[in-house]
């Protein structure tokens, strides 16, 4: 077999100096590594930028154009070979892989970090996935899912023929980067969230469910709300509207996230869709116990009441009796969340089975 010297990874994935998230670390120490295995790497992004370590990667922008049209637009003109093209946040099995093995023989591998809908796909785009699957899967050789939950949902939405070419590999975070909580709070816990400002996040669901608590916690619980997006002026008026404005602040993108968890004893993640959340990591890896629903590969890593407290998705009730319960005392974490999940969730082991997918003989 021919040692691989040259891949491409593409991403569609806005590079942003004020958004430093778990996948930006993955593709600084990936990079590294694959140039300490004699490996060059071209990274096709969106945009491009030099903060933090991205100013050692060979960046391509396609300057906020289809970064698939711009790559192959590159290919047919630069003539470039690779011997492996790696997909980030690129939909699967479309008419792009078909182009791409027109002029390459490179081995393609996917690697899925998209969340499915809580009621699935509607009946027309199920088949619309089942066609694709038929037609364009033979052109990617490896189906990479973040959780088992994603690989069962590759396989669902593009039928049996790829089952045996799809595996996991869980997202993974830097532990020793990461501030670590000493003292957590058995009464009065101090809260966060920590996501895009979306509908799908269901932060929705969580003012709703501070609506529901006792005067007496509404009047002094406060919760920290990491994040901007576009549902952020809704989420405002639901506030106004249960009269709940008092409870939150609004903290806006942080650049150094993972360093402000360990301010607080739990984390509120009361999302409808997800995959394998890099923030439930990291809010671990500080020992802040995660409050999240059951969507996604969430319960691969929760442990209701060891690490944290797993409710139904949209169910207020069930979210409102769990804050009302922390922050009574009746309910509590007193493992550290860190020891649970490190073995498993590390960064470092993230990048060495990423690795192996172009490196099979590397231990």
């Amino acid at each position: 077999m021919i040692e691989p010297k040259r891949i491409a990874v593409l991403c569609n994935y806005e590079l942003l100096p004020e958004r430093v998230g778990g996948m930006d670390y993955f593709f600084w120490k990936f990079d590294s590594e694959c140039k300490a295995n004699g490996i060059e790497v071209h990274w096709f992004f969106p945009n491009q930028s030099d903060h933090g370590a991205y100013d050692a990667l060979t960046i391509f922008d396609s300057r906020y154009e289809s970064v698939e049209n711009y790559f192959l637009n590159f290919c047919k003109t630069k003539k470039n070979k690779y011997t492996h093209i790696i997909t980030h946040f690129i939909e699967l099995c479309t008419p792009f892989f078909y182009k791409i093995k027109q002029f390459s023989t490179a081995k393609i591998i996917t690697i899925d970090h998209n969340p499915r809908p809580l009621s699935g796909y509607p009946l027309k785009k199920r088949i619309e996935k089942r066609i694709k699957g038929i037609l364009f899967s033979r052109y990617i050789e490896v189906f990479v899912g973040v959780s088992d939950y994603t690989k069962s949902e590759i396989i669902r939405d593009f039928g049996s023929v790829v089952k045996k070419k799809t595996l996991t590999i869980y997202n993974g975070v830097v532990f020793e980067d990461i501030l670590q909580r000493m003292d957590r709070n058995t009464v009065h816990p101090t809260f966060l969230t920590a996501s895009h400002l979306r509908e799908s996040k269901g932060i929705q669901d969580l003012i709703a469910a501070v609506a529901l608590l006792p005067a007496e916690i509404k009047k002094a619980v406060k919760i920290d709300l990491y994040g901007d997006g576009p549902y952020k002026s809704i989420l405002i008026q639901k506030m106004k509207q249960y009269n709940v404005v008092s409870c939150f602040n609004f903290m806006g993108s942080s650049p150094n996230l993972k360093a402000l968890f360990s301010n607080y004893d739990y984390m509120l993640q009361p999302t409808h869709m997800e995959c394998f959340s890099l923030s439930i990591l990291e809010s671990l890896a500080a020992n802040v116990p995660v409050i999240t629903t059951n969507v996604g590969g969430n319960e691969e890593v929760i442990v209701s009441g060891k690490n944290g407290y797993i409710y139904k998705a949209k169910d207020i009730f069930a979210l409102k009796d769990i804050l009302e319960a922390l922050y009574l005392g009746h309910k509590k974490i007193e493992t550290n969340t860190k020891t649970l999940i490190e073995e498993c969730f590390s960064l470092t082991a993230m990048v060495d089975h990423h690795l192996a997918l172009v490196l099979p003989n590397k231990s």
